[in-house]
């Protein structure tokens, strides 16, 4: 699901001007210690950390549980909230123009179970990284911001 009904509704009265939104993102590590980043559908901004809004009614944690099964097909578990962030590094302008200032929990987990497979809505490619891959990895300004923050990326 590209955009929920209520942010469909929202942007239907506000076009593409900026909106502050609630999200998730989700920093899924294997059993190897690598890090699972995908590309999203129609963009050429580098590779990303899943995530995506939270839902109206829907806890941050429900909607990275969510957005990961959606998005990449894999169930996770252990999830830990490692920090909430926002500001000028987290704004995205959207190739139709839409403009949006996250302000996103940021969850570390584990994998339950599923086999990682793109939804090729949202998501075109994905693949695993090791923390020592990063600094060379074609990473999105979002991205490249939340895992410095965080502490995977050093460079």
């Amino acid at each position: 699901m590209g955009i929920s009904p209520h942010l469909a509704r929202l942007r239907s009265m506000i076009g593409h001007e900026l909106i502050l939104l609630p999200s998730v993102s989700v920093i899924v590590v294997d059993e190897q210690a690598r890090l699972l980043l995908v590309r999203h559908a129609g963009q050429r901004d580098g590779w990303a950390v899943p995530g995506g809004a939270v839902d109206v009614g829907e806890s941050p944690a429900q909607a990275a549980v969510r957005e990961i099964r959606e998005e990449t097909g894999l169930h996770i578990n252990r999830l830990r909230l490692l920090d909430t962030l926002g500001g000028p590094d987290y704004e995205v302008t959207y190739p139709n123009g839409d403009r949006v200032a996250y302000v996103t929990a940021v969850y570390q987990a584990g994998i339950a179970g599923g086999a990682p497979v793109p939804d090729h809505e949202e998501i075109s490619e994905l693949d695993w990284f090791a923390p020592a891959q990063l600094p060379g990895v074609d990473l999105n300004p979002f991205t490249r911001a939340l895992l410095r923050t965080t502490g995977y990326l050093s460079t």
